[in-house]
């Protein structure tokens, strides 16, 4: 009956079901306003998956928050597949379940167990899974759910996800939808006449039609509320209340005319969000309601019990909860409370009782606080701080209160829930908070500012928070001082007053550090030389707490937080190995934890390692990741490595866009550090091309900042483009400013840069010695651009002094460089220093790599060193099944049958950061 009018809808979702049996995942959100008919599309779809496995989950509006209920919900029946998977996934799922004890785990690795748990069981037959009223799940499974629906390519699964409008769920935008409108005219006058008996006045009927708006729910409802005169007299229909309203209204009419003993029930039954029979039953016994209490209300059709307890309608659930007052709701949930028992689910025990409480009481609190931390070790944070919240609501003890506000917060913070964190600190301060809380509260409060803008509005608010811990915490004052200088290396330009060096300066005032220095402590004190003393004074230092990150084995988690900025530090000091290193260990660390919230800066930061390498390719398909994980987890983008990686690239026109968007986006949030960065790539592409009035331009606003691990390569571009520029006093004072960095650092790095910076200015007889050092120097390190450039620049040398069967090779030797990793504007300018001599560079054809997506080279790659197709689909949080489709692109596209010949068609360049 409602699907009524449908038929293009219906259609929509038999082509889903034929896409997926056919090996194509599909993914559906239906949205709608309630009653609009999405229960009945999922019904329908479940009655077309014929010899398909269906799954079902719903959600449920309840104030109560258990972690990973509705995955839990979703796939119960498949939870003897959990022994199939890898240790490191069955374990994270299983902790997830409450089913074992271990540590926290990652909610993205959650995730990709259910992806594994999903796919293998499609492997069997096609899996439909169907999630209604998406708007009222969990936050942990709505994560993972979005994080499967967005990883999901080529298994045999469909999911469909029913809410009632945008913006009802973030983690659900962007996903492909169908929004659904009201029925026709013609169809809502068929499906109203199927509920109308008797007389009817015609008016009565239209204006039913009219404010329903086609909604199939309320043709079929609102009747119920108006007594036969109405319907036959045309008398008017009231229609103040938005329709949702209405319909609840309609329902409660409904329900008050049932016997009083029915509506205690119902509402026990409203109060019990999982529809739990034996529950109802116990708690109704309690109440003194017999099963006769059931009749009238199932006779009118308002309620179902069977295997679970369900609703006519979730508004009618609402409804039915919202009518009831205040004594009759904690009178159910006092019930409920009495029939849950403590020992097989605690959690629920404590929220009924919770809900039952007429007055703050501690012990319910702290049954409240328990309950919190086994969510937060089965990785729930938002129920976590859901049970905290209602806690603090519950406590007596005014500084009982405050802390549970506080550590509320910092949970909110750690879910990502920034708006419910900020509401909780302010009703933390209200109250009586110790010294050490208060200053707690303010680092949480910055640290909130940083996550939303990464901008200057942090950095102050970090260095207030770092000043009042100094007397409480040392240790945790010198982490928050560290906190504020990392921030500030963000705002960067935009820092205003309180730049980095300000920061460095008020960091002098940290507490010593402790006896051994951790990690933390030689990184503030490195960085504080280096911003105050100037670069000089910091290497020592810096160059020691890179020491202690290298040699490290297992890294303790306040080292793994920090592994970001010592990825920053290496560049700034030249260590490219130590550089190299330290991004491939984050990576893989981040992979090895399936870290997701980390993965992907870990990502960007090896990305970086591969364009320097001159391994776009490689680090094209980890941005690519990269990008597909925020994208799953509802994360900021990152794009530095992609702007970097664009201008080396020399693709002018996709170059600028990015470069422009970026540096509208970091103005707009405060982050400095970015503009800069976009500063630098512009003058990377425009040396590149060529252009070198442009490239001076944008390398003298880059280096207008002293940025870490930015600065020195800005300097290096601003010598060449002023060399070829004709201002030789500009790229002098640039030189003497690179040289005093590279000579003290020392490494080839170092030294290959300076020399080859050095023979661009030189007119004597050591140009060429210069040129040679340069090339030499910077072959034995990994960074193989600047070996190209140093050829480059050599190659156009050797021409200028007409030794041109020299300059060939050389020129030939850089053009073949550029060209194989995609530097085109470099390339090109190898090829028009190359013809000046009178030879024509060689037409570069398409290699095997060229023919392969980012996501196929990594595959291929992966496959080609020896892994498992699960072992793949680990790595890159795919399914195996999406590897094995891969693969079989990549064997028609290489023109080959089996994994043993990937080692013969793909070039034996080294992939560290995929196997990382």
């Amino acid at each position: 009956m409602l699907l009524r009018g449908r038929r293009a809808e219906c259609l929509a979702l038999d082509r889903l079901l034929e896409a997926a049996h056919a090996g194509q995942s599909a993914v559906l959100v239906l949205r709608g306003e309630a009653g609009i008919g999405k229960t009945a599309l999922l019904g329908y779809a479940a009655g077309r998956a014929e010899g398909w496995r269906v799954l079902r989950a719903i959600g449920v509006e309840s104030e109560m928050e258990l972690p990973f209920a509705g995955v839990h919900q979703l796939c119960a029946p498949l939870l003897e597949g959990l022994t199939r998977l890898p240790t490191p996934q069955r374990e994270a799922l299983g902790t997830a379940f409450g089913l074992s004890a271990g540590p926290r785990p990652d909610r993205f690795l959650v995730g990709l167990a259910l992806l594994s748990l999903l796919s293998e069981a499609a492997e069997e037959q096609p899996l439909l899974g169907l999630i209604d009223d998406a708007q009222w799940l969990d936050r942990s499974s709505a994560q993972v759910l979005a994080f499967v629906a967005r990883r999901l390519e080529a298994d045999s699964i469909v999911l469909l996800f029913a809410e009632r409008g945008p913006g009802e769920l973030d983690e659900l935008a962007g996903l492909r939808d169908l929004e659904l409108d009201g029925l026709t005219d013609t169809h809502a006058r068929e499906l109203l006449a199927s509920v109308l008996a008797g007389p009817r006045d015609e008016r009565v009927r239209e204006r039913l039609i009219a404010e329903t708006r086609g909604n199939p729910l309320a043709l079929l409802e609102l009747p119920h509320g108006l007594p036969p005169a109405e319907l036959a007299g045309g008398f008017a229909v009231d229609s103040a209340l938005p329709l949702p309203g209405r319909i609840e209204l309609s329902f409660r009419q409904r329900v008050e005319r049932l016997p009083a003993d029915s509506g205690r029930l119902l509402l026990v039954a409203a109060a019990e969000p999982i529809g739990d029979p034996t529950l109802l039953w116990g708690a109704a016994e309690r109440l003194d309601l017999g099963p006769d209490a059931a009749g009238p209300a199932e006779a009118a059709g308002l309620l179902t019990i069977g295997a679970r307890v369900t609703f006519r309608h979730p508004l009618l659930r609402s409804a039915i909860y919202r009518a009831a007052s205040p004594e009759e709701r904690r009178s159910a949930h006092q019930a409920l409370a009495a029939t849950t028992d403590p020992k097989i689910d605690p959690d629920r025990h404590a929220w009924h009782r919770a809900q039952a409480a007429l007055a703050p009481d501690e012990d319910v609190a702290a049954e409240l606080e328990r309950s919190a931390d086994r969510a937060s070790a089965r990785g729930g944070l938002a129920a976590a701080a859901a049970f905290l919240e209602r806690a603090a609501a519950l406590t007596p003890d005014p500084a009982h209160r405050a802390r549970r506000e506080l550590t509320a917060a910092q949970t909110k913070h750690e879910a990502g829930a920034t708006t419910a964190a900020l509401k909780l600190l302010a009703a933390a301060e209200a109250g009586p908070l110790d010294e050490l809380q208060h200053a707690r509260l303010e680092r949480l409060r910055a640290q909130l500012a940083f996550a939303v803008s990464r901008g200057s509005d942090a950095p102050p608010l970090l260095l207030a928070a770092a000043k009042r811990l100094e007397p409480l915490n040392g240790e945790l004052a010198r982490e928050t001082y560290l906190e504020a200088l990392a921030a500030a290396i963000f705002a960067g330009r935009l820092g205003g007053g309180r730049g980095v060096r300000e920061m460095a300066e008020a960091a002098r005032a940290a507490p010593p550090a402790p006896q051994p220095a951790r990690t933390v402590d030689l990184l503030l004190d490195g960085l504080t030389s280096r911003f105050t003393d100037g670069y000089a004074a910091g290497v020592p230092l810096l160059r020691q707490a890179l020491d202690a990150m290298f040699r490290e084995e297992g890294h303790s988690d306040d080292d793994i937080r920090w592994l970001w900025l010592a990825c920053r530090i290496a560049p700034d000091l030249w260590e490219d190995r130590t550089w190299h290193e330290l991004a491939t260990r984050q990576l893989q660390l981040a992979r090895d934890a399936g870290a997701l919230s980390v993965l992907p800066l870990a990502a960007t930061y090896r990305a970086g390692v591969h364009v320097h390498a001159g391994e776009f390719a490689a680090a094209a398909a980890l941005i690519e990741e990269a990008d597909a994980i925020t994208e799953a987890t509802g994360s900021a983008p990152l794009g530095y490595t992609s702007l970097v990686l664009a201008a080396w690239r020399g693709k002018e026109a996709q170059a600028l866009e990015l470069i422009e968007a970026s540096r509208e986006d970091a103005t707009e949030r405060g982050e400095g550090r970015a503009i800069t960065l976009a500063e630098y790539a512009t003058a990377v592409l425009y040396n590149g091309l060529g252009r070198y009035r442009e490239a001076l331009a944008a390398a003298q606003r880059a280096t207008g900042h002293d940025e870490l691990g930015l600065f020195g390569w800005a300097l290096i571009e601003l010598v060449e483009a002023a060399a070829r520029n004709r201002e030789p006093e500009l790229a002098a004072e640039a030189l003497e400013r690179l040289s005093e960095r590279t000579r003290l650092s020392g490494t080839d790095w170092a030294l290959g840069i300076e020399a080859r910076s050095r023979a661009l200015l030189d007119e004597g007889q050591r140009t060429e010695d210069l040129y040679v050092e340069a090339t030499e120097r910077l072959g034995h390190c990994r960074i193989k651009v600047h070996v190209a450039r140093a050829q480059l620049l050599y190659g156009e040398w050797l021409r200028r002094q007409n030794r041109r069967i020299d300059a060939r090779e050389t020129l030939r030797e850089a053009h073949e460089m550029f060209s194989t990793m995609g530097a085109e504007a470099f390339a090109e300018r190898a090829a028009r220093e190359l013809l000046a001599t009178g030879e024509q560079a060689r037409k570069r054809t398409d290699d095997t790599r060229s023919r392969l997506t980012a996501q196929e080279t990594q595959i291929a790659e992966l496959a080609r060193e020896g892994h498992s197709n699960p072992e793949i689909g680990a790595q890159l949080f795919i399914s195996p099944r999406t590897v094995e489709y891969h693969l079989h692109k990549v064997f028609m596209k290489l023109e080959i049958s089996s994994r043993n010949e990937l080692q013969r068609v793909l070039p034996s360049e080294a992939r560290e950061a995929q196997t990382a």
